[in-house]
């Protein structure tokens, strides 16, 4: 082989590796949280947590789902994301709860994750606890342990509230679902600017941010969270009505209820879950000290103990408040965290325009 021929075939191999590498930076740039996607893929697979999708009414419903470690009873657990999320939001608690012997069964509700996505698709709180009825009847699971954060909580209220056979104990973290007043412009909450984007992970993150989005990211970011506004919007307006708080109805709640709440949320902030320790009084109101809104991703090491304590425990507890303290390790999980959360959800995604504004 000639010293020519040599020269353009290592020319070609370098363009193509040149090609492949600006295809790759492309890529990533236009889809930034793709590895953090693959990389919770990688930590679900090696923890044997599966996915999997059925039908449900008609629409395809993907959820993730944990056997327990050993033989026993068959001890189900429902988990519901909330508002713009997905199931593997979940990620640092599920692991936990299948290794304490419950069968974990986290599903992407419609319209979010990797769930269907219709045009005509029911996206209210209604809509969406029908959906959680119906994903537990298809999985012919009778009764269940039932956990709801944020939108989730809400949804998991009712569906306790309307179907109280079907939850033996019921688990709210950093829970919608009550009346409050938001002191922040709500269009936050459906950012189209860089700007926008670091106020909304200001009300979400405790003071001490745990992470900063890279520049080259944010415009993949807000992009990707734009193509899915319409369904975020849709089960915003039907929290935004007034029809579905739960105020005057959340003392008819019988079964035992938990409620994990990190001390520094801003979106709904601990005196929301006091109100609703004073509603159910069974219930056991657990603070996490230095936490935000996604206290179940970032403080997972905090709220595990506390709450797989509450499922096992028999009797029921006692009604009681317990204060966790700050942990000074595990600054990773709680990153984790946050990326997680933010390339699944918002947390609310409105249309109103002034601060003060009541929401539900």
């Amino acid at each position: 082989m000639t010293g020519a021929a040599t020269f353009r075939r290592w020319w070609v191999a370098l363009l193509l590796l040149g090609l492949a590498g600006s295809g790759a930076f492309l890529f990533v740039r236009h889809n930034p949280f793709w590895l953090v996607e693959r990389g919770t893929d990688l930590y679900l697979w090696k923890n044997h947590v599966a996915h999997h999708e059925l039908m449900v009414n008609g629409q395809k419903i993907h959820y993730l789902e944990a056997a327990p470690s050993q033989a026993g009873p068959d001890k189900p657990i429902v988990l519901i994301h909330g508002l713009g999320a997905r199931a593997s939001d979940w990620s640092a608690i599920i692991p936990a709860l299948a290794t304490a012997g419950y069968h974990v069964y986290a599903l992407d509700l419609l319209g979010y994750g990797h769930s269907a996505q219709p045009r005509d698709g029911d996206f209210s709180l209604s809509g969406e606890e029908a959906v959680t009825v119906a994903f537990m009847s298809a999985l012919h699971v009778q009764q269940a342990d039932v956990a709801g954060w944020s939108m989730g909580g809400w949804i998991a209220m009712k569906l306790a509230l309307d179907h109280p056979d079907q939850v033996r104990r019921l688990l709210l973290f950093d829970s919608a679902g009550l009346y409050m007043a938001v002191h922040f412009p709500l269009s936050l909450f459906n950012p189209s600017t860089p700007a926008e984007l670091d106020a909304l992970i200001d009300i979400i993150e405790p003071e001490h941010h745990i992470i900063h989005i890279p520049n080259f990211a944010v415009k993949g970011l807000l992009h990707d969270k734009q193509r899915t506004a319409w369904i975020v919007n849709a089960s915003l307006a039907s929290m935004l009505d007034g029809h579905e708080i739960l105020d005057f109805r959340a003392h008819n709640l019988q079964m035992p209820v938990l409620l994990v709440w990190g001390t520094e949320d801003k979106l709904t902030p601990l005196s929301t879950a006091a109100h609703l320790h004073e509603l159910v009084p069974q219930s056991v109101l657990v603070e996490l000290a230095g936490c935000g809104h996604l206290a179940a991703a970032e403080c997972a090491h905090q709220a595990i103990p506390a709450t797989i304590n509450f499922l096992n425990a028999e009797p029921p507890p006692p009604p009681s408040i317990l204060q966790i303290p700050q942990l000074k390790a595990g600054v990773g999980e709680r990153r984790t965290g946050m990326v997680s959360f933010l390339v699944g959800s918002w947390g609310l995604s409105p249309s109103a325009q002034r601060s003060n504004e009541k929401v539900p």
